[in-house]
Formats: C-alpha cells, sequence, structure tokens
C-alpha cells in the first residue's frame, strides 16, 4: 500500500491522517474541489487531484494510480446525498481495483435507523463501502477532545474557565483525539491481517464532564469549570456564532447538529463508551488519554490551531 487517496484533507481530520501516512512512508494524494488548496499552508507539498465527491465520474478519475481511499465526508442532512457519497467512493474503488477503502464515519454510528438523517446517512455510507467487495475498515470515533479546542469552544475555556458541551451531567464519554483516529487509518492501511469490518474505537477512559473539566484545570493550571449545556442552548450559540442570530429554525442544520447530542443524552446507558478490550486485541495502536492529549495544547491561546488549513480548503 503507497499511495493514499484522501477525502477531507483540508478538514481538521484530514489534517492528522496526511501526517501519519507520510510518517509511516505512504504517499498522500489529497482529493480536493480547488487543487491548490493547500498552497500557503504546512501541506503545500502534498500532491492533490481535483474532485467533486458528489459526482461518480470525477471520483473514479480521481482513484486512477492509487492502492487506497482513506476517507473522512461531510456531514449531510439528506440521506439521499450521504448514499450517493458512500456510492461515489464504491464505484471509485471498484473500477480501479482499490485495495483498501479505510473511512472515519466521525461520529457513532447506531445498528439501526434513530431518525437523525446524519447519522442514518452513515449508516448508508458504511452500506455501500460494504458492498463494494473491496477490503475495508470503518472507524467509528466516539467524541473528538479535538471538539475542545476549536472555535466554538476554546475561547470559554481559555477567557472564562468554563467548558460548555451539550451533554447532561451524567453522560459518559470515552474522547478520542483525531491524531489517533488518524493512527488507527494508517494501521488498517499497512497491515493486512486486520479483517473488514467496523470498529468503534474511543479513549482509554470514560469520562463526565466535571472530569474532563478537572483534567483540563490540571493541565491549564487554572481553574475550568463544566457547563452543562441542553442540546437547544448548543443549537443556539452556534447558530449565534456562525449566523449572529441564536434563532434557530426546526430542522435547520444547527439543530440537526443538536440532534446528535439529544440521542445521546437520552439513551439509557451512554452510547460513547468505548469497549477498549476488544480493539486492543485487534490494533497495536493504544490512544492518548484526555489528560495526555491537553498537555500538547496551548491554553493561554484562545485561537483553533486548525483554522488556517480549513479556512484554505474553503478557498
Amino acid at each position: 500500500m503507497n499511495r493514499v487517496l484522501v477525502l477531507g484533507a483540508t478538514g481538521d481530520q484530514g489534517h492528522p491522517l496526511i501526517t501519519r501516512l507520510e510518517k509511516a512512508g505512504l504517499t498522500p494524494i489529497a482529493a480536493l474541489r480547488n487543487p491548490d488548496a493547500f498552497q500557503g499552508t504546512e501541506f503545500a507539498h502534498v500532491e492533490t487531484v481535483q474532485a467533486d465527491l458528489y459526482d461518480a465520474e470525477s471520483m473514479i478519475g480521481a482513484a486512477r494510480g492509487v492502492e487506497a481511499i482513506a476517507a473522512h465526508l461531510p456531514f449531510v442532512f439528506d440521506r439521499e446525498k450521504a448514499a450517493a457519497l458512500g456510492n461515489n467512493i464504491a464505484a471509485a474503488a471498484t473500477e480501479n481495483g482499490v485495495k483498501k477503502i479505510v473511512f472515519n464515519t466521525s461520529c457513532f454510528v447506531a445498528d439501526k435507523n434513530n431518525d437523525n438523517p446524519a447519522h442514518d446517512g452513515r449508516r448508508d455510507i458504511e452500506q455501500a463501502i460494504m458492498d463494494s467487495e473491496t477490503p475495508y475498515a470503518i472507524f467509528e470515533p466516539k467524541v473528538f477532545m479535538d471538539n475542545l479546542i476549536r472555535g466554538w469552544n476554546k475561547p470559554a475555556i481559555v477567557n472564562q474557565g468554563i467548558f460548555a458541551y451539550p451533554a447532561k451531567p451524567d453522560l459518559l464519554i470515552s474522547w478520542i483525539c483525531l491524531d489517533d483516529v488518524a493512527a488507527y487509518m494508517v494501521e488498517a492501511l499497512t497491515r493486512d491481517d486486520i479483517p473488514s469490518g467496523r470498529y468503534a474505537i474511543g479513549g482509554p477512559e470514560a469520562l463526565l464532564g466535571d472530569q474532563v473539566a478537572e483534567r483540563l484545570s490540571k493541565v491549564a493550571g487554572k481553574a475550568i469549570t463544566f457547563n452543562s449545556l441542553t442540546p437547544d442552548q448548543f443549537a443556539s450559540g452556534m447558530s449565534l456564532l456562525v449566523t449572529g442570530s441564536a434563532q434557530v429554525e426546526p430542522l435547520s442544520i444547527y439543530d440537526r447538529m443538536a440532534g446528535f447530542y439529544r440521542f445521546y443524552n437520552e439513551q439509557d446507558v451512554s452510547p460513547l463508551i468505548a469497549d477498549n478490550d476488544t480493539i486492543d486485541n485487534l490494533f497495536v495502536h493504544r490512544p492518548a488519554s484526555l489528560e495526555q492529549w491537553a498537555e500538547q495544547q496551548d491554553w493561554m491561546d484562545p485561537t483553533d490551531p486548525a483554522l488556517k488549513v480549513r479556512m484554505a480548503g474553503m478557498a
């Protein structure tokens, strides 16, 4: 496995994957709408190819000459569009004789419909990949530690000492960092003995919101408290941040995003707890704890460290 087509390369989840691929001696090929999007960034040296995720022929063309596809995909709140993403990846792999597909779902995926089109759409993408007859590894991470350093979270942690999240106080979450997700993906690409399958992954400990705040306080050297937001409060805050209005329309993207946490918070047993024993029996990689990850972050600077490359990808 050498040349790997990376989908979602300019997004937050693509950055550590490209870095991990290069460290493993593999060659990432970034599939971009704008093939010049990496210019002026730390990834300017990465080979690129123009591609439209929603166009099958474009995807087939982008996958010529690659041996594997590693995908992070945008959340879409339309199941037909989600299915198209999966079908186009499958077509690209099948038409080009790709040896393996590795997909990061970017979220928990239920085993049955839960009436959230973004979640259910992930299931449709998974099914298209599984039906392609191409060997695959599908990673279903619980919740990303890196959410804590995004622009909708980090400023309050740094400036106000408040970690606000749409999780009820007793919701346990096995947080995992993006670098560890990338490490699992690369291990699946470089080992032939890992069977095709869906792999739910998370960090080594399931934490309550107060426990996250305790660990952040220890690392940052100052008191940080947990503010348990309701999903509606979260949606309103996201809308205000992006649009300038706290008004959330039903079925809007902000309401849909909050729907993830409505589902999580309503379950009798948290679906965000990882079964690490199962994963540890298959994979060599061991993920970092939240405290270990937090020690690598700058808790004096309120800005998002991934913003520059993400904004370049929107060009």
